[in-house]
């Protein structure tokens, strides 16, 4: 089977119907692909579930809003059709790929006129999406680009356009022999990984950085679940880079990736160690429960 994505066997559903995989195409003039007017979703699917599908899905909308415009499917709907294409690709497991954007009929930097689409596409590999866990702990660089203000960006979207500087940071840090890089915040505090949030064992306790302007992560909420379901205090704060000096344990965690544990952040050294993977192995048990498709730990997203 190729390895692209755009030549593989399967069925995306796209604007309300099932496509043939190679027949899910849009036009060269979309306005997303040249504003960045899109907005996407990650999503695993385990034992043919997708691990909390409604809140993806309500999240997917919110982004839209975010952006300034409302997706003509409702969140019930999104899950109804992701269940759909799952179960036609026949997957029991795999990633899935919800994206909605502005469609065609206008040029400009204004997208008022467009029309909404949304595709969902899911597949067997992951590939490149994410960091891959080690069974030492990945190594990790700073990052030059920092999070926008929240007064320059919609931070809290899950819009394509703001994924162009984790590109750019990642690559960096694929180059230079790294496995991911960390960003600071518009404040210089720590923020997050080009594609996952980020934990540090100080003490006794779980500490996090609040998310005041990025992805306040739907597996991050259910590892802030876990962890207290243990009884282990969980600090979500502003949290300074010198504090990665003090911490015994590193990992980070998002859709894709799972829970990865840190092996090295440039100069500091980590090790794998006892909170990291006790949370590893209650997350696993945690996304194949009967159960694992409502909103858990991310409730705040249910008005979405």
């Amino acid at each position: 089977m190729s390895l692209t994505m755009a030549d593989r066997d399967g069925f995306i559903w796209l604007d309300g119907k099932l496509l043939p995989w190679r027949e899910a195409t849009m036009h060269v003039l979309t306005h997303a692909l040249h504003y960045g007017s899109a907005v996407i979703e990650g999503e695993r699917i385990y034992e043919g579930r997708v691990f909390r599908l409604a809140a993806h899905s309500a999240r997917l909308r919110n982004s839209a809003r975010l952006l300034d415009y409302e997706l003509p499917w409702s969140r019930e709907q999104i899950d109804e059709a992701t269940r759909g294409v799952v179960a036609a690709n026949n997957l029991k497991s795999g990633y899935v790929r919800p994206i909605a954007w502005r469609g065609s009929e206008v040029m400009g930097v204004s997208a008022i006129g467009t029309s909404v689409h949304l595709a969902i596409a899911p597949w067997t590999q992951e590939g490149r999406l994410s960091v891959q866990a080690k069974p030492g702990g990945i190594t990790v660089t700073m990052a030059q680009y920092r999070r926008p203000a929240p007064d320059s960006a919609p931070g809290t979207a899950k819009a394509a356009g703001l994924y162009l500087i984790c590109g750019i940071e990642k690559d960096r840090a694929l180059n230079a022999g790294f496995d991911d890089a960390l960003m600071l915040d518009w404040q210089g505090r720590l923020a997050e990984s080009t594609g996952a949030n980020i934990f540090l064992a100080i003490g006794n306790s779980l500490v996090t950085p609040k998310p005041e302007n990025f992805l306040d992560g739907i597996t991050r909420r259910a590892v802030m679940g876990l962890a207290e379901r243990r009884g282990w205090p969980v600090e979500e704060r502003a949290v300074m880079p010198e504090e990665l000096d003090g911490a015994s344990e590193v990992f980070l965690c998002a859709t894709a990736a799972e829970i990865v544990p840190v092996g090295a952040i440039d100069h500091r050294r980590y090790q794998v160690g006892p909170m990291t993977r006790a949370l590893i192995d209650d997350y696993q048990k945690l996304v194949r429960q009967p159960d694992c498709e409502g909103f858990g730990e991310s409730a705040h997203l249910a008005a979405a």
